[in-house]
């Protein structure tokens, strides 16, 4: 048995396909784990997610923002704007079970000593403190007020993380820490503006997983979300996303042994 790790798909269903044939990936044997936004940008993002939810066991996959996304305009927090893709899915006969499925997905997965995250970790998270706010984020998100929880999830603030925050201001924290996050401050003060590399890095901040002192450093973390992340050699630092709804590639790492496997897209 293999585990594989996947990076954004975004949709790309045939780039998808073609990356499970390369690895030789069997349902038989093998287990997936998708590291998020497996929808939007991409022409196929309801064959996507069909596929993942299809696999049963043989997969598990966490929330990333355009998941997230999707979810809002489900529950009806939000409309889709000209740059969304995923109608298909919001119109398709199963759209119910699809949205459900997605509404059950963590937002972070623990895996043989490894954390798997779409978009980061706040550099004074210790791991009790990142499962205890995931946790209480999915909660809400399980319930029956989702559409309400989500609703009041679209913010930027708090930015800053503190012990004191109300449980509202605690989840959109974690949501906007695990889904959104590139850059922080040592304090996990977060920074929305900067999407390129770490070189863009806004004075007096730093690309989440560089900071000193960071309570997981020796943590083995997968995550997604960076598409313009390259030559990162940070130890037990693992960014995954690829860009491949942009023209890069997908990329796939099995565990066992770090290989990693791309398509171009």
């Amino acid at each position: 048995m293999s585990d594989y790790l996947i990076g954004d798909i975004q949709g790309c269903f045939d780039a998808l396909q073609l990356l499970l044939k390369k690895a030789k990936f069997s349902t038989d044997k093998d287990r997936l784990f998708f590291l998020g936004d497996v929808v939007n940008r991409g022409a196929q993002s309801l064959a996507t997610l069909r596929f993942i939810k299809d696999l049963g066991d043989n997969a598990k996959m966490l929330l990333g923002n355009h998941d997230f996304h999707l979810l809002a305009c489900a529950f009806g927090s939000r409309t889709p704007s000209n740059k969304d893709t995923f109608n298909d899915i919001l119109d398709a006969k199963d759209s119910a079970k699809l949205v459900d499925f997605l509404r059950q997905q963590p937002l972070v997965i623990e895996h043989q000593n490894t954390l798997l995250v779409h978009a980061g970790i706040p550099p004074i998270w210790d791991k009790s403190t990142l499962l205890t706010q995931t946790a209480t984020v999915e909660k809400h998100l399980q319930g029956n007020q989702t559409g309400i929880f989500i609703d009041d999830m679209y913010d930027n603030q708090p930015y800053t993380w503190t012990d004191d925050l109300s449980e509202m201001d605690a989840c959109r924290y974690t949501i906007n820490a695990c889904m959104r996050m590139r850059f922080c401050q040592a304090d996990g003060t977060l920074e929305f503006k900067e999407k390129m590399g770490i070189e863009t890095a806004p004075k007096g901040f730093k690309a989440w997983f560089l900071h000193k002192n960071r309570l997981l450093e020796k943590t083995d973390i997968f995550f997604g979300h960076w598409s313009t992340l390259a030559d990162i050699t940070q130890p037990h630092i693992y960014p995954m996303d690829k860009g491949c709804a942009w023209g890069g590639a997908l990329s796939m790492i099995r565990l066992e042994d770090k290989q990693v496997f791309l398509v171009d897209c």
